[in-house]
């Protein structure tokens, strides 16, 4: 059953920006782009590195930095490799300026 979790706050991330958040466990990038709030996981499928952490936002573009594959922050899909899989993405939504993202 899905569940909406408590994320951060909306001021905790800048517009053009992403971040790293422990949410239940799970490590998820989040990134702010215009008035959106987007999700994935943030380990790459390739090499096991942080997206939020290590990797560069360029647009709605995701670019790992260890071996710089790409990823759709929108979507979670693979853009260029070296990775060959996608990324979960996951929902999100603003309460009470709070993200809680669905998982």
């Amino acid at each position: 059953m899905e569940q909406s979790v408590k994320a951060c706050s909306v001021s905790d991330i800048s517009e053009g920006t992403m971040r790293t958040i422990d949410v239940q466990g799970k490590r998820i990038a989040i990134a702010h782009i215009g008035n959106e709030f987007f999700a994935i996981d943030d380990t790459c499928s390739h090499e096991e590195c942080s997206l939020g952490t290590e990797g560069l936002l360029e647009e709605q573009t995701v670019v790992c930095g260890c071996h710089g594959a790409q990823f759709d922050i929108t979507t979670g899909d693979v853009l260029s490799l070296p990775a060959t899989r996608p990324v979960q993405s996951y929902h999100v939504t603003i309460q009470d300026n709070q993200l809680y993202i669905v998982l």
